[in-house]
């Protein structure tokens, strides 16, 4: 019989059965019952089919025709009595078993007579088989004529067995229909809660979490983790990186699942010889594949999971995976817009080169993350790098060729790059990555009207830690702070032209008076030095104005040889030149006047003198103003010029102060 239960074959012939109202066709349909039947291990079992075809067939064929007054009585298998001894007496019950045990034996219709009563039994036989599967008892009188009627009545009978055996098969597939009917809805219905759950989630590591909790109330006994891409990290342990160069077998799986967007299946046995089913998902949407869900079944767990509803499941998570992905990435692009235009306010508001790399490292550590930043400038006159701004304190102001380390590689390829494990993959020798014992790295190009100035590096401890995101951020950046380095750059060389006078290069009058009045405040002792080419219009007009330019020349290189870098050299108008030496006093200042005099004596060509005149200045408890010293030092030449010219004169602004104090009263005077 069980090669009849067939389940597919089955509901293919109870759908017909259903989709058509046709008896004929529900005839044929269901003609292949007419061939079902029982063995002899499934006798042990049918009593109560067999008991109910008797007491269907003594409704419907009893009185039998010629035989009213007979009484029937039904065996088993085993010849023991199972129906129609209700009733009846002793004899008849035992001369009924003796006779079904004979026909059980011979397997043929057998009388018996015991006590005075006769029975007559005849052994029901299987279709296919013929094995006895019980017998049809008789007591009546004269059985020895009546034999061939009841052995049809036990054919009959045997015809009502298989009608019931086909009706409760019937009954029994329409309530396991029913059943997986119920089953399928409630697994829709579940599935149906689950993907709710699941698009209800707004963040990417939520609904990853519902996933693995729908999974684990599915199926409580397997083990699963998530091997997914690089974009996504997760704190959770279950979640791990797909790597693609493995050499781990389970992985392979799930590499290829990954590969081919599809569900791959297989069964492994472990070491102690228990079978597990291992299966690898893609977790995959509409714009790609993100990862591969790992599914390690173990023993009969595996026999029962329903491949279908994992698949759809994966499917499930990988939509509402990737819409909460979007969701991420959307709101991503709204803080980086936002932060580029903040960033590129707060860029825009500094005009100091030094400050826009100091401010742009401090910014960029913040917004990554990172554990180290290096931006580097590019001189192209000595074709090396400088870092111009670093945290790493090895490496402050330090010179790199062109060609050197991941600076050089976006200096030759003017492309970004990205770096998930430096120790594993990487060729390129860099000494920041190396020093700070970084891994991962992210590094853009910095450019200035289509030219790569420069270089931003980006390094944190941790492998794979960039995302393909931050990589991409980064160029928008480094274009952002490219453009503030040029804007501060441009305002620098503006601020150096608008306060240098552009024949001796010396500084403009204007901004020494603004460093001088500075230093006032400031320092506590100064002497300025004016210098004044003796009868300059005459040389013009004896040599030209061009050797009136070279000799003024001439004159400030000597000037400039003088002086140090803390001292502040201008041409204060005309052939008149000052320098202000800070914290020099008027002795000092007259020899290192009287050095340039004379070096103008037997430097310039034509040869040419000079008059000096020193205002020299400390502090007394009253500071002096900057008109004071000017006062001072232009007396002093004043009286260099009268006295003989090529020569130089101090005015200690301290002596005969009252007086000139009141011509330029200080600032700070109420």
């Amino acid at each position: 019989m069980a090669e009849y239960l067939r389940e597919d074959r089955t509901e293919h012939h109870i759908n017909t059965f259903l989709r058509n109202g046709n008896p004929q066709i529900a005839r044929d349909a269901t003609a292949w019952l007419d061939d079902m039947d029982v063995t002899k291990h499934d006798f042990p079992y049918i009593e109560t089919l067999i008991q109910r075809a008797f007491s269907i067939w003594t409704q419907e064929a009893l009185p039998v025709p010629g035989m009213e007054e007979a009484r029937w009585l039904l065996a088993d298998h085993a010849g023991k009595l199972i129906a129609g001894t209700e009733g009846r007496s002793g004899p008849e019950v035992e001369a009924g078993r003796l006779a079904a045990e004979s026909a059980r034996v011979t397997g043929e219709p057998q009388i018996v007579a015991f006590s005075g009563v006769e029975a007559a039994a005849v052994p029901l036989r299987t279709r296919l088989q013929g094995e006895i599967f019980g017998s049809l008892v008789c007591l009546a009188d004269n059985l020895t004529a009546s034999l061939a009627l009841t052995a049809v009545s036990a054919r009959h009978f045997r015809t009502c067995f298989y009608q019931q055996l086909k009706y409760v098969f019937l009954s029994d597939l329409f309530n396991l229909r029913e059943q997986k009917e119920r089953e399928e809805a409630a697994r829709w219905t579940a599935l149906l809660q689950i993907v709710k759950r699941m698009h209800d989630k707004i963040d990417v590591n939520s609904v990853l979490t519902e996933v693995f909790e729908s999974m684990t109330d599915i199926y409580p006994g397997a083990q699963l983790e998530l091997l997914i891409s690089q974009d996504y990290r997760s704190s959770d342990p279950r979640v791990k990186l797909l790597q693609m160069n493995t050499l781990n077998e389970d992985e392979k799986l799930c590499i290829r699942a990954y590969m081919q967007n599809t569900m791959l299946s297989k069964d492994k046995m472990s070491e102690s010889g228990a079978k597990t089913l291992e299966i690898a998902v893609p977790l995959s949407g509409k714009q790609g594949v993100y990862g591969v869900f790992h599914f390690l079944i173990p023993g009969e767990l595996g026999k029962d999971m329903d491949l279908q509803l994992v698949s759809m499941l994966a499917d499930t998570a990988g939509n509402a995976f990737e819409n909460a992905k979007l969701y991420e990435q959307s709101n991503l692009l709204i803080h980086e817009l936002r932060l580029i235009n903040e960033l590129s306010r707060q860029l825009s508001q500094s005009l100091q080169p030094a400050e826009v790399f100091e401010f742009a490292t401090k910014e960029l550590l913040d917004v990554f993350k990172a554990d180290y930043c290096c931006i580097t400038e590019f001189n192209p006159d000595k074709d090396h790098f400088q870092v111009m701004s670093t945290n790493v304190l090895s490496m402050e102001n330090e010179l790199f060729p062109a060609s050197y380390g991941y600076c050089g590689v976006v200096y030759t390829t003017g492309e970004p790059l990205i770096m998930s494990d430096y120790n594993a993959l990487s060729k390129v020798h860099s000494k920041m990555m190396e020093s700070t014992g970084s891994k991962s790295l992210i590094a853009a190009p910095v450019t200035i009207r289509g030219e790569v100035s420069g270089a931003i590096l980006l390094s944190h401890r941790q492998a794979h830690y960039f995302s393909y995101e931050n990589y991409k951020l980064l160029q928008v950046l480094a274009t952002h702070i490219g453009l503030a380095i040029a804007n501060a750059s441009l305002y620098d060389a503006v601020q150096f032209m608008a306060n240098r006078d552009m024949l001796t290069g010396l500084y403009a009058r204007h901004y020494l008076d603004d460093c001088v009045q500075q230093r006032l405040q400031t320092d506590n002792a100064g002497s300025l030095l004016i210098v004044d080419i003796d009868n300059f219009k005459q040389v013009n007009d004896s040599y030209g104005h061009q050797a009136g330019d070279r000799i003024l020349k001439q004159v400030c290189d000597i000037i400039k040889s003088q002086a140090q870098p803390v001292d502040i050299a201008a041409r204060w108008g005309g052939e008149e030149l000052a320098v202000y030496f800070p914290f020099m006093t008027a002795e000092e200042c007259f020899a290192v006047s009287e050095r340039i005099r004379e070096r103008v004596i037997a430097e310039t060509h034509p040869g040419v003198t000079v008059s000096c005149g020193v205002g020299g200045w400390t502090y007394s408890g009253e500071r002096i103003s900057a008109e004071v010293l000017f006062y001072c030092a232009d007396m002093a030449l004043y009286k260099a010029k009268n006295g003989g010219r090529n020569r130089t004169e101090v005015d200690r602004c301290g002596e005969g102060l009252e007086g000139i104090s009141l011509l330029f009263p200080s600032k700070d005077a109420p």
